[in-house]
């Protein structure tokens, strides 16, 4: 790959003389800047533009830290986010932690050196000692999970209503015994969800049973594991609240390789409503999280912070949507 330095030898120019032409100044003569440019088109010559953007302390780079890019709850995000920036000049750079701290801090560090103008994290695991510190420097927006009691800005739903009206549909179809398949314990989803799902047993009149109760990691294979252990209870369940569809995928297989009937013997309901709950067999009644929403909305909220001045903070709750399938009324 060429160098200003030989671009600028090509040219029979100072390499000053070159950085002035790619920055469109106009104390270059148009004779200079035609053999600059004639010189760069032979050497097939591309600007370096992240550092020509961290010279003028502007990157017009979003960081966009996820735990992984397998969940397709994260490509929907993503993806809203990817136009969002666009809309507004700037361009995400993508990074999967797969829940390992130092991969984290690497990205992290990238923030710190000014190679992007502000992150957006995304379900992603840190402390809020970190994350307030880096809030404190930098623009910082938190998508889908946040930190409660801190004042930094958050994107997300209801997920206390949202469970909620989850296990309300089962009960509403004759449903009694429901178990809860619920996301990772440091998540605090997973505890506004288990609040729903405790406040929607009690209105109607069902006793809380904790061995109904389990977490997994939002995979298929944890949600298998998890409806294989329900199944083997004495009394299995009727009902089952996953919280991701890829968990009421794994639960659905293990309940049809073990003779249940889905929804005939056991009701499933899932959460983010993601391609694969309408693709799947049965189609699987799932409480819509506004993906495309969440991300675009990250990425707007950001960018105004990017842009203030001031110390701007914004807390956005989006609505969700309950979308019924063949896995409660088939």
């Amino acid at each position: 790959m060429a160098t200003i330095k030989e671009v600028a030898e090509l040219a029979g120019v100072s390499v000053a003389t070159v950085s002035r032409v790619l920055n469109n100044s106009d104390s270059v003569l148009p004779t200079t800047r035609d053999k600059v440019l004639e010189a760069m088109e032979q050497l097939q010559y591309q600007p370096n533009l992240l550092a020509r953007h961290l010279r003028c302390s502007e990157t017009k780079l979003i960081l966009v830290i996820i735990p992984s890019i397998a969940n397709l709850f994260f490509s929907e995000v993503v993806k809203g986010m990817q136009d969002a920036a666009r809309t507004y000049g700037y361009n995400i750079l993508l990074c999967a932690t797969e829940n390992d701290a130092e991969r984290l801090q690497v990205y992290i560090n990238l923030l710190k050196s000014r190679q992007a103008d502000g992150a957006i994290f995304v379900s992603t695991i840190i402390d809020d000692k970190t994350l307030t510190e880096i809030a404190d420097s930098y623009p910082v927006v938190q998508c889908s999970e946040y930190k409660e009691g801190l004042n930094i800005s958050y994107v997300t739903i209801d997920n206390r209503l949202a469970a909620y009206h989850g296990v309300q549909h089962l009960i509403k179809i004759g449903r009694r015994r429901i178990a809860f398949i619920n996301g990772r314990e440091d998540h605090l989803s997973t505890r506004l969800r288990l609040e729903g799902y405790k406040q929607a047993l009690s209105d109607y009149k069902i006793e809380y049973c904790e061995e109904l109760v389990r977490n997994g990691l939002y995979g298929i294979k944890s949600g298998h594991r998890i409806m294989r252990q329900l199944l083997d209870l004495k009394e299995p369940p009727d009902g089952v609240l996953a919280s991701s569809d890829m968990m009421a995928i794994g639960a659905i297989k293990v309940a049809k390789q073990m003779g249940f009937q889905v929804p005939g013997d056991i009701a499933v309901v899932s959460f983010d409503n993601t391609r694969s709950a309408s693709i799947f067999e049965p189609s699987i009644t799932s409480i819509a999280q506004p993906m495309y929403d969440l991300g675009q909305c990250s990425v707007e909220i950001l960018i105004k912070k990017i842009n203030s001045q001031d110390k701007y903070e914004e807390k956005l709750v989006l609505e969700h949507e309950l979308v019924i399938r063949q896995s409660t009324i088939g």
